[in-house]
């Protein structure tokens, strides 16, 4: 029904206006972060600037926009309210310290181990997330000071502006690409507003933007062994939430755009962000999937599109913003509905009956819990029912083709890994109390994975020891031999060596 997509030439203008276009929007949501955080605007609105600078100057994803974010924010409340903005500056600090140690490490590969389900449960989750969240600006304050719902003219006017909004972003690029839609329909509803004096919300109703710029200054608080234990939990949540944030937008961005980022120079980029970031006070922050999205469908690909919007998003706070603070919300609000709408797969409707059961039972999990819980939380709960799924399915799995050699012994054709989640059918294969004297279990196609594994081999032998009969293995691979060596103190197994295969090991007696 929508497509916000569309195919835009690699170009600097195309850079500098979607980076315009992204700091118009960039706006707002750095104002309504901090307020949720708790802090001051301009705190939200320098780490939107120092951390946008920095991971697209450094990190490993050009066109990719990054900033302060709720996901972050939600996390930060607790801690400012608690114990006070110094002490959110020093988390900011030491969580971005954790994510270079992060990058440094090359631990941003397991991204990779993120599955697909869950990758579209963290799109659509995001989605609505965005969508829902624009919501929040059809409410004022009441008589009583508490929020309530716009009603009357002021409502039917704020309406009127959004779908304008979306009907430009719509419409326009089917007509001309020369300017990308989203800045126009800013400037159009902005200009509408203004010549017709109409009485409607913007920007400057949140807050002022106005400011000067960000002043170096190391966090006061005490360098204490309790600082450290009080600080430590939030940087570690914050670092994660960050890291997970990013490297799914990260992976997104790819798809789009048929290329591939760095994911562990993304980590260390998004780290140095934050240390920056800490130290001139900001309020930290992650990659932005809605102003991705933004900057991508409005062109912008290469580093000075990421670049251009945290540059203009200052020269904003110091010279221009009167000018800001007169945007209608309408207009943010509108694009941002535009946003949420392209970014949800619509075509994971399609296909959610043809894929199987866990898979789709992982997408709706995760687009659930990322909505109703936090995104974190949601992509590793998805991972890890989407490993308890795939440890299920692989452990039934196991197989064995059993047949007698000339010897006289039983020969079991293993087919299959043996692990924790197929130990037990790996054990139903087998029955000691009728087979001969002699047993031997064929590994050529099969592998001992874990512990639970090595386990299972000591309690089959055992069973056969207990009938006074001999368990043999043969043909194991390198991997296994040395799993078996390892553990030789704790399981008693025999391998009996084989004229084709040398990697085995006599070490283990028959018994």
């Amino acid at each position: 029904m929508f497509k916000l997509h569309h195919k835009a030439p690699k170009n600097l203008k195309n850079d500098l206006l979607s980076g315009l276009t992204v700091a118009f929007a960039l706006v707002p949501e750095a104002i309504a972060f901090a307020l949720i955080a708790g802090i001051e605007p301009l705190v939200g609105l320098y780490a939107a600037f120092m951390v946008g600078l920095i991971t697209a100057a450094i990190g490993g994803r050009p066109g990719m926009i990054s900033g302060a974010t709720g996901a972050l924010a939600v996390v930060m409340v607790t801690l400012v309210a608690q114990h006070g903005i110094q002490y959110l500056f020093a988390t900011v600090i030491l969580m971005g310290l954790i994510q270079i140690s992060v990058g440094v490490l090359r631990l941003g590969k397991f991204v990779r181990l993120i599955p697909h389900p869950v990758m579209l449960g963290f799109v659509n989750g995001l989605a609505i997330v965005i969508f829902l969240a624009q919501f929040s600006q059809l409410k004022v304050q009441g008589v009583d000071g508490n929020l309530e719902w716009m009603t009357g003219m002021p409502l039917f006017t704020m309406l009127g502006l959004i779908a304008l909004t979306m009907a430009i972003i719509h419409f326009l690029p089917k007509f001309t690409k020369a300017v990308p839609a989203s800045l126009m329909a800013i400037i159009v509803v902005t200009l509408i507003v203004l010549g017709l004096n109409l009485d409607t919300r913007v920007v400057g109703d949140m807050a002022s933007v106005g400011g000067g710029f960000p002043e170096f200054n190391i966090p006061m608080i005490p360098f204490t062994w309790e600082t450290l234990t009080i600080i430590f939990p939030y940087a570690l949540i914050l670092a994660a939430i960050g890291l997970i944030e990013s490297l799914m937008t990260l992976m997104l961005i790819d798809e789009l755009t048929n290329t591939r980022g760095q994911s562990n120079r993304e980590c260390i980029g998004q780290g140095a962000a934050n240390v920056v970031t800490g130290f001139f006070g900001g309020m930290g922050g992650c990659a932005m999937i809605g102003q991705s999205m933004i900057n991508i469908d409005s062109g912008g690909r290469s580093r000075l599109s990421g670049i251009s919007a945290a540059l203009l998003l200052l020269i904003f706070i110091l010279f221009a913003s009167n000018l800001i603070e007169m945007i209608p919300l309408a207009a943010l609000i509108g694009l941002m509905f535009m946003v949420a709408l392209g970014t949800f797969e619509w075509s994971s409707f399609n296909f959610l009956r043809k894929i199987p059961k866990s898979d789709a039972f992982v997408l709706v999990l995760v687009s659930s819990v990322t909505v109703f819980a936090d995104l974190a939380i949601a992509v590793i709960t998805g991972v890890i029912v989407s490993a308890l799924v795939f440890a299920w399915e692989k452990g039934k799995l196991i197989m064995a083709k059993t047949y007698t050699n000339e010897e006289g012994s039983k020969i079991y054709e293993l087919d299959g890994s043996v692990f924790f989640g197929s130990v037990h059918n790996f054990l139903q294969l087998f029955t000691p109390e009728e087979d001969p004297d002699d047993v031997i279990i064929e590994f050529q196609n099969s592998r001992v994975v874990d512990q639970s594994g090595l386990e299972a081999l000591n309690s089959l032998t055992e069973k056969y020891a207990k009938f006074g009969k001999k368990l043999h293995l043969r043909h194991l691979s390198e991997d296994c031999t040395k799993l078996l060596n390892k553990a030789e103190s704790i399981v008693e197994i025999s391998v009996i060596e084989d004229a084709y295969h040398h990697l085995v090991t006599d070490k283990f007696d028959d018994f």
